[in-house]
């Protein structure tokens, strides 16, 4: 089963693709589609859809993971994120690929056993499921590398069902 974690943004839209076979993991990819701030709101829509699909078929995941939205300040930021993501999700699903969406304290229940964790925390639990030799850089990579194994640690029979 190949999953693709999204941590949506409007500057920065980390990704992570893994394969989960047989209870392990194995990376495939990961990085972020990222956008300037000087340019047109539009063109940054345009280049995060672009992007998104490109990895979409490259990698040509079995599924999605995306994490729900959670703000609790600046409400344009809200607004520019909660577009990215809806334009995300369009990627996805015009690529034929199901969407699973997750929320924060869901992924860090999945990954590190405890949904207060902090996000270093999740970050070396990223580091030591996925063996890796350091913590994915940007932040938004880890967060979608988090969400790719909350994908698989909480899917179960459900993902069998699209085989």
């Amino acid at each position: 089963m190949r999953i693709l974690g999204i941590d949506p943004g409007f500057a920065i839209v980390g990704y992570g693709v893994v394969d989960y076979i047989g209870n392990k993991f194995k990376v495939a990819d990961y990085g972020a589609v990222t956008t300037e701030a000087k340019e047109d709101m539009f063109v940054r829509f345009k280049k995060i859809y672009d992007g998104v699909s490109e990895i979409i078929e490259r990698e040509k995941p079995d599924a999605m993971a995306i994490e729900e939205l959670f703000f609790n300040s600046n409400q344009k930021t809200a607004i520019n994120v909660a577009q990215a993501r809806g334009i995300i999700v369009l990627a996805a699903m015009n690529l034929n690929v199901p969407v699973f969406e997750y929320t924060p304290l869901q992924v860090k229940q999945a990954v590190v056993g405890y949904g207060r964790a902090d996000k270093g925390q999740v970050q070396q639990m990223v580091k030591s499921l996925l063996n890796l030799e350091k913590v994915p850089k940007p932040d938004d990579t880890a967060d979608a590398l988090a969400i790719a194994i909350c994908h698989a640690h909480s899917s179960g029979g459900l993902m069998n069902l699209l085989k």
